[in-house]
Formats: structure tokens, sequence, C-alpha cells
């Protein structure tokens, strides 16, 4: 049962499969595929494509598809909910550039908990906003490819996308 405040919603359409994206009157506080884990469920929340935010967030994704390596527009206010740790972690992610990878344990010790990287991992499994926060671009001691909530084929094609020139 989703008890975030939702202000609107839309349906959108991505080359890795629909999303929603929802938004409150302090910023964008989601973006979820299909399916991915994690996902509040049915928002209940106008749909309003044209909402500020929404475009605002439209742009930065279609930014992203067309140059994945390249830097985003401005993004709307974000309002991500959580916790204080993973409103960090989340913060942290928002800092790794595109074609960049960080570890799991990299981003605990950055945020000055280097046992922290299950701590970590659980924090960016539940970032709600996929794509433009990039939780996408963190992995495994080992560089492997560790779990991504829209699924592992997903994760390897955003990374994909993000090592070939724009």
């Amino acid at each position: 049962m989703n008890t975030r405040r939702f202000a609107a919603q839309a349906r959108i359409d991505t080359p890795l499969g629909p999303m929603t994206v929802a938004v409150t009157t302090q910023g964008l506080a989601g973006l979820w595929f299909d399916g991915q884990a994690h996902h509040p469920g049915p928002i209940e929340a106008p749909l309003q494509p044209s909402h500020p935010w929404i475009r605002q967030a439209q742009a930065a994704l279609a930014r992203y598809w067309s140059a994945p390596g390249a830097p985003l527009p401005a993004l709307p206010p974000l309002d991500l909910g959580g916790t204080p740790w993973q409103q960090a972690v989340w913060q942290a992610l928002l800092a790794i550039p595109p074609g960049h990878r960080r570890r799991y344990g990299e981003l605990a010790a950055q945020l000055g908990r280097p046992r922290a990287a299950r701590a970590v991992g659980a924090a960016v499994g539940r970032n709600p906003v996929s794509v433009l926060v990039p939780c996408h671009r963190v992995t495994g001691q080992d560089g492997s490819l560790t779990g991504y909530a829209g699924g592992l084929p997903r994760k390897q094609a955003l990374l994909d996308g993000e090592s070939r020139p724009s």
C-alpha cells in the first residue's frame, strides 16, 4: 500500500519499457519501470503529463536516451522521501558521472561508514527515481552487476549505453 501523497503522475514509454513518473507538491518523487521491485503500486494522483516537473523529468530522460554519456539538463526538485541514511546514499548516487561506476564499499567509505556496504546496497535498491538518480552505476566489489530493482538486463543496458560515445 502506497502511503506517499502524490500530486500528479504520468506514464511514459522508454527504450527499456514503460515507466510511471510521479511528483509531490515538493518535487519529483518517483520514476519506476513497470514491474520494478519496490514499485509503490497504483498511485492515487491525477494523470497530468503536462505538469512542469513531469515534463522536466521527461526532458532529462529524453536527453539520457539520446546521449546516455552526456550531462543531463537540470532535474526538477527531488522529493525522494526515505530515511536520512537513504537520502545520503541517494545524494551520493547523483555525484557519480555518466559512464563511471562505484562499488557499494566505495560509497560506504565515502559516506564515512566503510563497513556499511550492505546498508548502502539496501538504500540503493530503494532508490525511487530510476535512471535519473543513477543507482545502476553501482556494482559489487568485483565490478559485477549485483542487483537492480528494474532487473539486471536493464542495468546492463543502461551501463552499456553510457559506455558508448554519444
